[in-house]
């Protein structure tokens, strides 16, 4: 597989012994939620480690995120009366992907979710709390855990503090170039660079790759994901797809690169993602002409294409002042409000003109949807039967469609080894989160909410815990 873009890394080859600068048992490149994950996992073992950012501060699409990470059978489950298990999770990340996803891959993370979303609360007082008053579409039960703001940031900001309160040493501003190894693909060390050009060079005995994947490389995003290359991109700059054409230069097997990633749900123009939470407990959205045009009981994932497919590459989502008030647990939903993207209405005539479609299509839409609560499935084949009717004041927000972040990657096992496409594994290689390839099948449709910060934690510990063969 030729992969284009980004022609000032690669992988070169030693033959005789790495001259480095200084040595460590184990570098892990990237300092998002995976690669502080991964980091704390191995200290617990003892590790001498270095954890390698090329920004000025931990972040990655991790700080862009809501910061939720998917659970089956954690005690807040069971707290409020949730009887949740690893096996009912796994057959929804099977089911929403259409079985393409590797069943031993899928069926680690989820038996390792609930000790990690348990393991970062008791260990390093993560206060996380179950989201119970909305679902989230593909699940079965409700176990999205998020800290209290509800967002990536907190997260990633709660992760540096227990690294720093652990010791472990994470230089920043510094870009991973190239790797280098033997003829066997044994990684040797690394180069990494600077902002004022100084070449460093690592040496290391195990290497994790936590770096995302290529959403922001635009050749790479154009070559494998052409259905949504011309969408506003949500996710990291620093997504350059170093992962994967390191990994092809090692030998690793790249398995679904075509998987995103993407949300129809990111208030335009002020480019802030509103929580899903406004749809699925009970809005809907409509397009300029005041129709709705999907079932988006589907996912947000599939949104991205469903709104950019409407004119002008827009949509509104449609709510209430309820469901406003369950969306205001999330920092960026509280911000769009501050900003003006959500619009408010004492009627539907006057939501009409505030977002200028037009009024009757708009009223009809409403009484559509009314008698589908009373009926069950509407003319899209969504059930809104659960969920009470809208009531003004009502709310509307402009949206368009994004990519987030990549879904494939690097094939890797559950515990994060790098499969060769020979067969086997790379000697000294692990790699996670937007490294590895997810669990979110071949394309945009396969992805169940929470997929990506699931694999980046729990593959993540799996691959900082590293048992060797």
């Amino acid at each position: 597989m030729a992969i284009p873009g980004a022609p000032q890394i690669g992988v070169e080859t030693v033959a005789a012994g790495f001259a480095a600068d200084f040595h460590t048992g184990m570098v892990i490149v990237g300092a998002g939620a995976c690669g502080m994950v991964a980091a704390l996992a191995a200290r617990e073992r003892g590790a001498d480690i270095l954890v390698v950012e090329r920004d000025a501060a931990p972040s990655g699409s991790t700080a862009l995120s809501a910061g939720l990470i998917p659970a089956a059978g954690t005690r807040f489950q069971r707290a409020i009366g949730i009887d949740d298990d690893p096996e009912t999770f796994a057959a929804d990340i099977q089911r929403k992907a259409h079985g393409e996803n590797d069943p031993a891959l899928v069926e680690s993370l989820a038996r390792g979710s609930a000790s990690l979303i348990e393991w970062l609360s008791d260990r390093y007082d993560l206060p996380f709390s179950l989201v119970a008053d909305f679902d989230y579409p593909g699940h079965s039960h409700r176990r999205m855990h998020g800290l209290p703001s509800r967002s990536g940031r907190e997260l990633v900001d709660r992760l540096r503090t227990a690294c720093e309160d652990t010791g472990i040493d994470i230089i920043t501003e510094r870009r991973v170039t190239h790797l280098h190894a033997d003829v066997s693909g044994r990684v040797a060390g690394v180069t990494m660079r600077r902002p004022d050009g100084v070449i460093e060079r690592v040496g290391c005995d195990k290497l994790v790759l936590a770096c995302n994947g290529f959403g922001g490389n635009s050749d790479m995003v154009r070559a494998y994901l052409p259905d949504i290359a011309d969408a506003l991109y949500f996710g990291h700059g620093g997504n350059q797809g170093e992962a994967m054409l390191w990994g092809e230069a090692l030998g690793a097997r790249i398995r679904h690169p075509g998987a995103y990633q993407g949300h129809g749900n990111v208030a335009h123009p002020h480019g802030i993602l509103i929580t899903w939470a406004v749809i699925g407990a009970g809005g809907f959205q409509i397009d300029r002409t005041g129709r709705r045009f999907w079932n988006e009981a589907q996912g947000y994932s599939e949104a991205a294409r469903a709104v950019l497919a409407r004119p002008g590459g827009e949509a509104f989502s449609i709510f209430d002042e309820r469901i406003a008030g369950i969306a205001a647990q999330f920092a960026d939903f509280r911000d769009a409000q501050s900003q003006g993207a959500i619009r408010e209405a004492a009627t539907i005539a006057e939501l009409a003109q505030i977002i200028g479609v037009p009024r009757d299509a708009l009223e009809q839409t409403f009484d559509e949807v009314t008698r589908a609560r009373e009926g069950g499935s509407d003319v899209f084949g969504r059930d809104l039967s659960h969920v009470p009717p809208l009531a003004p004041p009502y709310r509307a927000v402009r949206v368009t469609g994004a990519l987030f972040h990549t879904q494939g990657g690097l094939e890797t096992d559950g515990e994060g080894r790098v499969r060769h496409r020979d067969g086997g594994f790379l000697p000294n290689l692990r790699a996670a989160g937007g490294a590895a390839c997810g669990v979110s099948g071949t394309g945009d449709a396969g992805y169940l909410s929470g997929n990506g910060l699931l694999a980046a934690t729990v593959l993540g510990r799996a691959a900082g815990t590293w048992r060797d063969a």
